[in-house]
């Protein structure tokens, strides 16, 4: 699938079209703020905020940072997958 990982976003793209998001911009060095997710109304139900998540959480532990959720889908997940709690800023949840 077409994603692209940047430094404090992960997009995924079909013929050059954004369809679906996920960003994270950085709170200070060592933490960031995943504090909006978006998922076009064409490909709801297919998993892919789901996946996005998991290229956020792999893309933070490569560098180094923790996440603090602000956005009430990141909220969710991380609560639905408590084995990633060690990504989390101490400050979260």
């Amino acid at each position: 699938m077409p994603f692209i990982v940047h430094k404090n976003k992960i997009v995924y793209e079909e013929e050059g079209v954004m369809l679906a998001e996920v960003d994270f911009p950085p709170i200070d060095e060592e933490t960031v703020d995943i504090c909006h997710t978006f998922v076009d109304s064409s490909l709801r139900g297919k998993g892919i905020a789901g996946q996005l998540m998991e290229r956020a959480v792999a893309s933070l532990r490569e560098t180094g940072r923790k996440a603090y959720p602000t956005c009430s889908y990141a909220v969710y997940w991380f609560d639905e997958h408590p084995e990633h709690d060690d990504i989390l800023s101490d400050n979260a949840g």
